[in-house]
């Protein structure tokens, strides 16, 4: 049987919001069987729980933010997407602010903490949304046509692609492949950061955005080139962190995917619209466990194996 997994103990860690520049103190805990990843503001009197669903997200300016009346937490998507890299299924996330840190800008720091403490596997069958029919959502703008789609797959493989008119991204590979039971989330993806222009800074700030952005937690370009001294962690990082940034928001569907993922110049807002659109289609999707390891498909073994990769 292929089974849930929780974290073996509370882990803690303090850093700063990205959007909001505030000190936001963080920690995970274990969960039961079935309790999802639940946000909690233990700030708020009464504590208010936001569980990670997709419907519950309402601003994606640079980030996903999940909000119920008045309590939000924002900056969920490298948290979601290091606990979809390692299998995590249930799992409290403690805060004190409305955002989770920043940390170094990838999801790397997130994957550290879960396996500082370790993974525990729960007596409870892990579920799956398997997709069964292709959803796809397009949008235009001013840059051209979006788009994201879903297809049938038996395991989880993304293919993005991104086109940014910039010399330095320009000089980097603009699409990624990556099929969670062929290589290693934590290895090719959970170390690429996200990146911001200087140009934008301005406008950011004025909307309340980036106040806690910098050279420590994120890419920085002018318009010519990047301005960290140490330069790129992948050669192609910045399609490897839009890739991340999909893992995290997809995984707010509440249960990880089966499914083909493909998309071009997607982010945080065509996410979760191909998101949303998928679960207003109950025919394209069915809940799925394997309780009989006979029946598990071996993508799914070699990607849910116990991880061993480390950062």
């Amino acid at each position: 049987m292929l089974r849930q997994r929780t974290l073996k103990s509370l882990v803690s860690a303090s850093g700063v919001g990205l959007h909001s520049g505030v000190k936001v103190n963080m920690t995970l805990r274990p969960a039961a069987p079935d309790t999802g990843i639940i946000f909690r503001r233990i700030d708020l009197d009464p504590v208010v729980d936001l569980p990670a669903r997709a419907e519950l997200v309402h601003d994606t300016r640079l980030c996903s933010c999940v909000e119920i009346g008045s309590a939000k937490v924002g900056t969920v998507e490298h948290l979601m997407s290091a606990l979809a890299g390692l299998g995590i299924d249930n799992v409290f996330v403690d805060l004190d602010a409305a955002e989770i840190p920043i940390f170094d800008g990838s999801a790397s720091p997130f994957v550290f903490l879960v396996q500082s403490v370790g993974i525990e596997e729960q007596p409870a069958a892990k579920k799956f949304i398997r997709v069964r029919q292709p959803v796809a959502v397009r949008e235009a703008d001013q840059s051209g046509e979006k788009w994201a789609r879903f297809e049938p797959y038996d395991g989880f493989r993304l293919d993005f692609s991104i086109a940014f008119n910039h010399p330095a991204i320009d000089r980097t590979g603009q699409s990624v492949h990556f099929d969670f039971a062929e290589q290693s989330y934590v290895r090719e993806i959970a170390r690429a950061r996200t990146f911001g222009f200087t140009q934008e800074v301005e406008w950011m700030r004025e909307n309340g955005l980036a106040l806690g952005g910098g050279l420590d937690n994120a890419v920085v370009l002018d318009e010519y080139r990047v301005l960290n001294g140490d330069g790129l962690r992948y050669a192609d990082e910045f399609v490897r962190h839009k890739t991340l940034d999909a893992i995290g928001d997809l995984y707010l569907l509440g249960h990880p995917l089966l499914a083909a993922f493909t998309a071009h110049k997607s982010g945080h807002a065509l996410n979760n619209r191909l998101a949303r659109e998928l679960l207003a289609h109950p025919e394209a999707w069915e809940l799925v466990s394997f309780a009989d390891q006979a029946n598990v498909p071996p993508t799914l073994l070699r990607w849910l194996a116990p991880p061993v990769a480390t950062i």
